[in-house]
């Protein structure tokens, strides 16, 4: 090669794909999507927020009817769309960690709404709530502290933001659980 000829480059479009002149039967489409994790990501923190202030009666509020519809709806159906636009994007990590805290969104809010029974089914006849109850909101925190965990030891390949983010998570499920022990029959 000569100094006067330039080596051959592949053309590019405007976009900075390789621009393709073959004619397939379907035209080539480049998919650009928006990252959905920070969404993901300030719903996660909304929701755990609700039910950290209310787990410790934050202003002395007794009754969390307030935190179901944001529970349900921010927390718990957007981290589940989010959940499926990372597996659009083809990130499997985002898409298992989002719709499983959406799910403990959707699935916390349930044990608060009258409509379920789960609260009433704990409660005496007089109205206040057995023991039981705060036995079986230890076990359940429990059971997602223990995937708090798994989910915090893979975020460690991730990003530092995540790690951070399921190790908090993974401290204020210890609080809670250990609040919720308090209540335990010996």
């Amino acid at each position: 090669m000569s100094s006067g000829e330039s080596k051959l480059r592949p053309c590019t479009t405007a976009g900075g794909h390789v621009e393709d002149r073959g004619q397939p039967a379907l035209p080539v489409v480049h998919r650009h999507f928006a990252n959905p994790s920070p969404l993901g990501l300030l719903s996660f923190a909304t929701g755990i927020f609700l039910i950290s202030s209310f787990g410790v009666h934050a202003r002395g509020i007794q009754t969390p009817n307030v935190m179901i519809a944001v529970l349900i709806f921010f927390g718990g159906i957007c981290q589940y769309i989010v959940g499926i636009m990372e597996f659009i994007t083809g990130n499997t990590f985002g898409t298992a960690v989002f719709m499983s805290y959406g799910a403990f969104n959707i699935s916390y809010s349930m044990i608060y709404l009258p409509g379920s029974g789960i609260i009433a089914a704990y409660t005496d006849e007089s109205g206040a709530l057995s023991p039981d109850f705060q036995q079986a909101i230890a076990m359940y925190l429990w059971a997602w502290f223990i995937l708090t965990v798994i989910y915090t030891v893979a975020a460690v390949r991730s990003s530092w933001v995540l790690s951070l983010d399921l190790l908090a998570l993974d401290i204020c499920l210890t609080c809670c659980w250990q609040y919720g022990k308090q209540h335990l029959r010996p």
